[in-house]
């Protein structure tokens, strides 16, 4: 499994499989091949949604944002 963390404060957001990191490292530009990390705001979940990204991913992603304008969502093995 793939933990999902708030860069920001290192807190777990949640967990997702191998499956959803693949569609989100397609979807989702990376800066370098080590880089682990997504800025995620409302138009970034909109895109994803679009390009059929599954409803548990969105959901996790837009909890994770919550109010703010975006969070930087860091991932890594567990």
């Amino acid at each position: 499994m793939i933990t999902l963390r708030d860069g920001e404060t290192g807190q777990p957001i949640g967990t997702i499989s191998d499956e959803q990191l693949r569609f989100l490292q397609d979807q989702l530009e990376e800066e370098s091949p080590t880089d682990r990390d997504y800025w995620i705001d409302p138009p970034t979940l909109d895109a994803l949604r679009e390009a059929g990204a599954d409803a548990a991913l969105v959901a996790l992603l837009e909890a994770a944002v919550g109010g703010r304008e975006g969070v930087e969502v860091r991932w890594e093995r567990s």
